[in-house]
């Protein structure tokens, strides 16, 4: 039960008992969940179709990996050093690299810290802000702690972590800090997702050359530019599609690679097999010094697509990708470096074309189109992993808006982001022109990929300490050991900086640039309108009428703060002379989850008292959501709105003198109540038209209007929703008053009205802020969708209110 005083405060449930039965229920539902994905075979058939289609999507990346590693390795000083041994401790580095990183690191510890099954740093990061106040924008609310995703991980906190908690939530500088290291990570997969298919599709169509020179160099930069335009054009298709279509392919090609490496082991030096012991580690760098630990920055490319094994997870399920893994992925991969490496033992003078040389001639064109093929798939997974990621930085208010498309209605996490597409598109065929030698590209591509883990490591140990409730020892362990590896593969890495790996960085930084200054941007607007807030006092000093004619109709003020009224409404009343009958103001928020029930997703409350009919709804979507798109918004905001109204008149909580603030007590409205018994009849006829504003509309002006549009247009068949209130004996007249205004209000038309915001720097700020605000925000604010746009408002439905944002 909600106290009645404070802004803030726990929501009420419509459903009294039942509200807490369905939270049991999901309660359950989520355990069963976990169970399942911790153990496998409780759902095998799904499962075994999800691995299927992970193939095509997450391990195309790693599975062609062997294209450039041993190429990539021997490159520069280390050529000095190419003998047997030296190959021998090469793989034995691949061997163990494959093994410790992404085996025991990724499919056995961090695809267990998904976010209720979404991956990535971005998931990371939204875990963490739900188990501290790490985040910077301040629309938080109590009521958001209540939703059955929210919570993750075993409850209390031990000593050290809470102190170590409060140290982070106290120091804004660190806080500001984590976000920039998990946008780091974020620009570092969007910069991969632009270097990932160039690398990938050049190192295939290379083979032409190997061939024979038949083929100009010119000739394979054309054929592999009309391959990556081809390989983003088939985006709109979806994961999902393109999942099943690539699939065989890689399962193709790991089965090729297999073949290969186990004849080549068998054929020229079965001895292999003693590399697997890391005393072939030593031995190599031993022999090989500061140019082995160069060399690293080639080693590294063998786990090139780890990273998209946790960013795509969302598309599919932890399972499916650790059978996927385990039992095909890991074993041909281990089995195709042991084979090139044996190969090169009995053939140094063959390093610079390792894989094609390893070949043999009979099956050599087969496999090169299967190469070149998987090579292609390879981009796919980076490329969903970017559109994940973009994704979960626009809903946290990292990104500027951009049109989501929802591929699957199966698989929620499945989508395809038009306008980036095309942009990975063009900068990926200037990496490819611009550069076309692999060995650069390979410079920037280990680069960004080893940054990335590098942060996956660094935010899995927070989790291990907010999140699972470990110790902070067993986290420092954990941080030390890997940090350790990925580091020395990391400084190796930066070392090639100037022979291509600027290019990761730069991309990286691009994107991070945009996103931190979306943020900053977005935090100061959301900052000034919660210290510009009309003052309740006022508007009750307005009385019931707000000193205006109130005219019939809903108004659905759309403004960003979840308490308090917006002061656009201020600037409406004082310069317009009427105002909507019903006045709703509409909070569209997303919430550190992936998604949000729809039974959780309304809370609605009243804004003054009864008299004024101003009420405030917060809607709220994960940052996976689909958000509007089915069209029934209005109707199911009018039925929430009559539920609570109803509500509230049997709830003694809301049943306060007048003298008690309004604003703040909100109720959870069960879209399942209006299933099982709703305050409110609804019925559906058939209708001509295009707006049902416009429709039902009592203007004489709008009714002309719609005359004239219908000329215009054909006219469209569309099921029209009305509302009757039930004869209840027990309803009181000033409720039923009170809903019968409100569908009076709802048959007059809806209004949506927004504000058009220009978002300035105060005159007194620095020279960095200006730049920032004036010309960067204000720059990607002109050149993104509107909000209107994003949240699927009717344009002839919509007014927009000039403000003008000093921050």
């Amino acid at each position: 039960m909600p106290k009645t005083s404070g802004e803030v405060q726990e929501p009420i449930h419509s459903s009294g008992q039942e509200g807490q039965g369905e939270h049991a229920q999901i309660a359950i539902a989520k355990n069963r969940k976990k169970l399942t994905s911790k153990f496998c075979l409780a759902s095998l058939p799904p499962s075994l179709l999800l691995a299927y289609q992970s193939f095509g999507v997450v391990y195309g990346d790693l599975s062609t990996s062997p294209l450039y590693v041993y190429k990539s390795t021997f490159v520069g000083k280390l050529q000095d050093h190419q003998d047997p041994d030296t190959i021998f401790g090469a793989f034995s580095l691949i061997f163990w690299t494959l093994t410790l990183i992404p085996l025991l690191k990724y499919i056995i510890i961090v695809l267990s810290a998904d976010d209720n099954g979404e991956g990535g740093t971005l998931a990371l990061y939204s875990l963490l802000c739900r188990h501290g106040k790490f985040s910077l924008l301040p629309n938080q609310q109590a009521a958001d702690e209540e939703l059955s995703s929210y919570k993750y991980g075993p409850p209390g906190q031990s000593s050290s972590s809470l102190a170590f908690k409060r140290f982070l939530e106290k120091h804004k500088k660190l806080r500001t800090g984590l976000l920039l290291v998990v946008l780091l990570g974020a620009g570092m997969v969007i910069g991969d997702g632009v270097i990932t298919p160039a690398m990938s599709v050049l190192s295939s169509v290379s083979g032409l050359n190997d061939a024979g020179k038949r083929i100009t160099e010119g000739g394979v930069l054309l054929l592999a530019c009309v391959i990556l335009v081809g390989l983003f054009a088939l985006q709109h298709c979806g994961t999902h599609k393109v999942g099943f279509l690539f699939a065989p392919v890689v399962i193709l090609w790991l089965i090729s690679i297999f073949s290969i490496g186990l004849y080549n082991v068998i054929r020229w030096n079965p001895r292999i097999v003693f590399a697997l012991s890391p005393h072939y580690i030593i031995k190599f760098f031993g022999q090989t010094g500061r140019h082995g630990w160069i060399s690293l920055g080639g080693v590294l490319l063998s786990i090139t697509g780890t990273e998209a094994m946790f960013a795509d997870l969302g598309h599919f399920s932890a399972c499916s990708i650790r059978l996927a893994f385990v039992f095909l992925v890991y074993p041909c991969l281990v089995v195709q470096y042991m084979g090139q490496a044996a190969f090169l033992s009995k053939n140094i003078s063959s390093i610079p074309n390792s894989f094609y040389a390893s070949i043999p001639d009979a099956v050599y064109w087969p496999v090169f189109v299967i190469a070149t093929l998987a090579a292609i798939v390879a981009s796919q997974a980076i490329i969903s992993a970017t559109f994940s990621i973009i994704k979960q930085c626009h809903a946290l208010g990292c990104f500027p808006r951009v049109k989501i498309v929802h591929t699957s209605k199966q698989i929620r996490g499945q989508i395809y982001i038009p306008e980036i597409n095309w942009i990975l598109m063009i900068l990926t065929l200037a990496v490819a022109v611009g550069f076309h030698d692999t060995t650069k590209i390979g410079n920037a591509y280990g680069l960004a990929v080893m940054s990335v883990l590098f942060i996956t490591t660094f935010l899995m140990a927070l989790v291990m300490v907010f999140v699972w409730q470990r110790s902070v020892l067993i986290a420092s362990v954990f941080l030390l050991f890997f940090g350790f590896i990925e580091g020395a593969y990391l400084t190796a890495a930066y070392i090639k900086v100037p022979q291509g790996g600027w290019v990761s960085l730069v991309l990286s930084f691009i994107f991070m640039f945009i996103m931190f200054v979306w943020h900053y941007g977005t935090r100061r607007k959301y900052n000034f309108d919660l210290h510009n807030k009309v003052p309740l006092k006022w508007i009750l000093g307005l009385g019931p009428s707000l000193g205006i004619v109130r005219v019939p109709g809903i108004g659905l003020i759309y403004s960003e703060l979840a308490t308090g009224v917006p002061s656009i409404f201020s600037h409406f009343v004082t310069n317009l002379p009427a105002f909507h009958n019903v006045l709703v103001f509409v909070c569209v928020k997303s919430v550190p989850v992936p998604y949000v029930s729809p039974e959780e997703r309304f809370l609605i409350g009243r804004v003054c008292p009864r008299p004024y009919r101003m009420y405030r709804c917060i809607v709220r979507y994960g940052y996976k959501d689909l958000q509007g798109e089915d069209g029934n918004f209005e109707n199911l905001l009018i039925q929430s709105i009559a539920e609570f109204i109803q509500m509230e008149a049997v709830e003694p909580q809301f049943s306060s003198p007048d003298s008690v603030s309004y604003d703040g007590r909100m109720a959870v409205i069960s879209s399942r109540t209006f299933q099982s018994g709703s305050s409110l009849i609804v019925s559906e006829v058939e209708e001509f038209g295009s707006s049902n504003s416009i429709q039902s509309s009592k203007s004489l002006t709008l009714q002309s209007l719609r005359s004239a549009y219908d000329d215009e247009n054909p006219r469209i068949r569309k099921r029209q929703v009305r509302f009757q209130i039930p004869q209840t004996p027990g309803m009181s007249p000033a409720v039923r008053d009170e809903l019968s205004d409100l569908i009076q209000a709802k048959e007059a038309g809806v209004a949506y009205i927004m504000g058009h915001s220009y978002v300035k720097a105060r005159r007194s700020s620095s020279f960095l802020k200006k730049l920032v605000i004036d010309f960067g925000y204000s720059f990607l604010r002109k050149n993104c969708r509107g909000p209107g746009v994003a949240l699927h408002i009717p344009h002839i439905s919509l007014i927009e209110v000039g403000m003008i944002y000093h921050v």
